[in-house]
C-alpha cells in the first residue's frame, strides 16, 4: 500500500531523525564530555552517585527514542509500498540499537547502580571486578549504539533525498513528432 499523503511520510521521517539525533547526541555528550568531566572533577563516591542518576535518566530517554524511531521506521516501511535493501538495513540497525539501549537501561545500568550502592569500587574485589565488567559492557553498548545510529541517520537522509528527487521531478510531457502528431513521452 503506497503512502498517499507525503505529509505523513515527511512527518514520520522528521520525527525519526529527531529521535535519532537526540539519542545519538545524548550518547556522544554523556560519553565524551559529561562522564569524563564529572569523574575527573568530582571526588568518589559522589562522582559515581551523580553519574548513576544521569545515566539512569538518559537510559529512559534512549529507550523512548528507540521506541519512537521504530514506530517511525514502521510508518515509513508500511507506507512506502516497496521496501528496499537499504530500508531493511536501516530498520535492522534501528532495532539492534534499540535492543542495546534496552540492555543498558534494563540490565547494565541497574546492575552498575546496585553494585555501586553496595560499596563496590571498580577493579577492587569480586564486586569491583563485576562493576568493571558491567561498566565495560555498557561502554561498548553505547559505542555500538552510536555507530548504528549514525548509519541509520545517513540511510534515512538517503531515503529522504531519494524521495525528494522523485517528488520534485517534472511530470512527463508528450513530445510532438516533426509531422505534428504526439509521439513518445519525454521527461
Amino acid at each position: 500500500m503506497q503512502m498517499k499523503r507525503p505529509v505523513v511520510r515527511v512527518a514520520a521521517a522528521t520525527v525519526y531523525a529527531l529521535a535519532i539525533v537526540l539519542w545519538a547526541g545524548g550518547l556522544a555528550v554523556l560519553g565524551a564530555v559529561v562522564a569524563p568531566t564529572v569523574f575527573r572533577i568530582v571526588p568518589a563516591p559522589a562522582s559515581a552517585d551523580a553519574m548513576t542518576v544521569v545515566f539512569g535518566r538518559f537510559d529512559r530517554i534512549a529507550m523512548t527514542c528507540a521506541a519512537v524511531a521504530l514506530v517511525a521506521e514502521a510508518t515509513l516501511a508500511l507506507g512506502s509500498g516497496r521496501v528496499t535493501r537499504l530500508d531493511l538495513v536501516r530498520g535492522i540497525a534501528t532495532a539492534v540499537a534499540g535492543a542495546l539501549a534496552i540492555a543498558v537501561g534494563a540490565w547494565l545500568s541497574p546492575g552498575i547502580a546496585a553494585l555501586h550502592r553496595g560499596g563496590a569500587v571498580r577493579g577492587l574485589g569480586e564486586a569491583g571486578l563485576e562493576l568493571e565488567r558491567l561498566h565495560r559492557l555498557a561502554e561498548a553498548a553505547g559505542k555500538g549504539e552510536l555507530v548504528l545510529l549514525l548509519a541509520v541517520l545517513v540511510l534515512l537522509l538517503v531515503k529522504v533525498g531519494a524521495a525528494n528527487d522523485v517528488m520534485t521531478r517534472s511530470p512527463a510531457r508528450p513530445v510532438q513528432s516533426p509531422d505534428g502528431e504526439d509521439g513518445e513521452e519525454a521527461s
